[in-house]
């Protein structure tokens, strides 16, 4: 099962969201039977790639590393339950971008967290401005 809505229209203090939806798979499930920690970032990545392709800017994949990411798990997700995943801009600076995430089942929250990457040029050995271009995307309303 996989959707996704988007909006411009977010959070105080954020910008551009997305919204993908998910079932949690036999796969992403550890030896509990609840989900494994690692699938929470996966879908986090997934609604960036979604909000990414909204922007026009699917030239970034592969050329924004992460180099930060934090989350706090809530509650536990079970094989065959359907999550939605929010995930919002919340910060653009100069080389990186802060983005923040909430995993839901139904009214609950599941995990909260935020990822940070930088933009990286293939030729560049460490984080470069965005270009004009990608900003102005990133910023627009």
């Amino acid at each position: 099962m996989t959707s996704a809505t988007f909006s411009h229209k977010t959070a105080p203090g954020t910008r551009h969201a997305v919204t993908i939806t998910r079932r949690v798979e036999w796969a992403d499930t550890d030896a509990a039977g609840h989900h494994h920690h690692g699938v929470i970032l996966r879908w986090a990545e997934a609604a960036e790639a979604e909000l990414l392709r909204r922007l026009g800017q699917e030239q970034l994949f592969g050329r924004t590393p992460r180099v930060r990411y934090e989350v706090d798990y809530r509650e536990r997700l079970w094989f065959g339950q359907t999550v939605e995943i929010e995930l919002a801009i919340a910060h653009l600076g100069e080389k990186s971008m802060r983005y923040q995430f909430t995993v839901r089942h139904g009214s609950s929250v599941a995990a909260v967290g935020s990822v940070v990457v930088a933009f990286a040029a293939p030729d560049a050995a460490h984080a470069v401005p965005w270009p004009d271009d990608v900003r102005a995307a990133l910023e627009a309303l």
